[in-house]
């Protein structure tokens, strides 16, 4: 399936394609590709059968059609679809049925979308390579023998391999835009606040963020006006209703500052700093002025993004205790012993590791020397942020120092948490931030570029995103798609 989610949805309305045949052809997509790639932990094969039905009939009918009419979208498995299996990779929550829909959940269904499947992730989105799932590894579309990487990797792998046009993911120290960048496609993370977090599961509050995955910019802006807006379950909605994000896309951007942090991105392996100088050059033939600008300080941004996400993490996953959901110990024989046990069985080591970390900069005799300085440095790191958007419009990035890691390639945890050094800081700032394809490696794995912009400028983001997207004119398709 190759259509966008804008031209399927086109096909729809316009009566040259059913919801139905939409559907089979989704479903006998994953039946071919996921032997190979693994990305989805559960696929809706009657539920998204019976919303085409529907939606065929609706059609007949005259009745008004949703933005996302026809279109399937797959589900990260850390939100909440009410009635199916909520894992998060997990042994713990193996067995988790949802009793509610997350918001925008709620959003995409009233919106006529066709949700297809749950995919696979990093164990509670902890992780930069979906290797530490629970459940099952999920494998590269470009490469086999590669990482899609995380921790939303089964998203991003689903739509690279063109199973769907859409997927949701969660991005909360780059794992939306790390995860595209690896696919070669595009991936967004709104500002925090704009897209509502009710139904999803938390890992670090203060950064978690749902952002869709697409092969197109303009697809991500679709699904964008549908997600996006204020929720009264969430206490960190922003109150500000959708935009026209598709309408605003032709903007021109002749004329406006792109930033570049050239000291920061110093330490980048040489082939990528050629992409990303490429990158940019395509960005002055748009008549976009590049300028250089200082934010040394997200060298520390890894440092302080897990001391403080590990803390978060240890606070929300206390809740996992074997007493109100999720998998009980069968060993376990006293009150102590159920706590113990079942999060000893349930958790992974990644998961874990967190927790153990998070706990020792929250312990009374070190909250001071860590937890409470860091969240000192981070109001540091949006200060610095927000002075270096007083020189420029945007801020260009790459969105990791190298193509995706071949499986087993990292030695220990330190150079995996490494892997998000150019995302952090749109986590830690809560500024929005996109990935687009922006080359190949000499091993044909894709690299990317990420673009930031201030707080609630996602309108101006993807408006540079597409403007690149449409004068770099890059079609980048996994080999297992160009050959089908």
């Amino acid at each position: 399936m190759r259509e966008t989610a804008l031209e399927l949805r086109e096909q729809f309305q316009s009566g040259a394609i059913s919801a139905e045949k939409i559907v089979e052809h989704t479903l006998a997509r994953i039946e071919k590709r996921e032997p190979r790639i693994t990305s989805f932990l559960q696929v809706f094969h009657e539920r998204a059968r019976k919303t085409a039905k529907a939606l065929d009939q609706k059609r007949a009918q005259g009745k008004p059609l949703g933005k996302l009419a026809g279109v399937p979208i797959a589900i990260k498995d850390n939100i909440h679809i009410k009635g199916e299996i909520t894992t998060c990779a997990s042994r713990f929550l193996k067995n988790y049925k949802a009793v509610f829909d997350a918001t925008v959940v709620q959003l995409l269904e009233r919106a006529d979308a066709i949700l297809i499947g749950k995919t696979n992730l990093d164990e509670f989105a902890m992780g930069s390579t979906t290797e530490n799932s629970a459940l099952q590894l999920t494998k590269n579309p470009w490469n086999e023998a590669y990482s899609p990487g995380g921790s939303s990797g089964g998203s991003s792998a689903c739509v690279a391999a063109r199973i769907c046009p859409l997927s949701l993911g969660s991005d909360t120290g780059g794992s939306v835009r790390l995860p595209a960048a690896y696919c070669g496609i595009v991936g967004f993370k709104p500002s925090y606040g704009r897209v509502s977090r009710y139904g999803l599961v938390a890992f670090g509050s203060s950064f978690d963020q749902i952002g869709p995955f697409s092969t197109t910019v303009a697809d991500a802006a679709l699904i964008m006006e549908v997600i996006a807006g204020h929720c009264k379950n969430d206490a960190t909605s922003i109150p500000q209703p959708p935009e026209p994000w598709v309408h605003h896309l032709h903007t021109n951007i002749k004329g406006k500052k792109l930033g570049i942090p050239w000291h920061f991105c110093e330490g980048i392996p040489h082939e990528s700093k050629e992409v990303l100088t490429q990158s940019l050059s395509r960005f002055k033939e748009l008549g976009v002025e590049i300028v250089e600008i200082n934010l040394d300080i997200l060298k520390i941004a890894v440092s302080l993004y897990y001391t403080l996400s590990t803390a978060e993490a240890s606070m929300n996953l206390a809740r996992f205790d074997g007493i109100r959901y999720g998998a009980r110990s069968p060993r376990a024989k006293t009150l102590q012993e159920v706590y113990e046990l079942s999060r000893q069985e349930g958790f992974g080591p990644e998961v874990k590791r967190r927790i153990l970390l998070g706990t020792f900069v929250l312990s009374s005799s070190h909250i001071e020397a860590f937890y409470r300085k860091a969240q000192k440095v981070r109001t540091l790191v949006i200060q610095a942020c927000n002075e270096a958007f007083a020189h420029c419009d945007m801020i260009a990035l790459p969105t990791s120092p190298s193509i995706a890691p071949r499986f087993a390639s990292f030695q220990n945890p330190l150079q995996m948490y490494l892997q998000d050094i150019f995302t952090v800081g749109a986590n830690l700032t809560g500024f929005p931030a996109i990935s687009i394809p922006s080359g190949l490696s000499k091993e044909g794995m894709p690299y990317g570029l990420q673009l930031m912009g201030p707080m609630l400028h996602d309108a101006q983001v993807l408006q540079f995103a597409h403007a690149y997207e449409q004068h770099a004119n890059h079609s980048f398709l996994p080999p297992m798609v160009q050959h089908e």
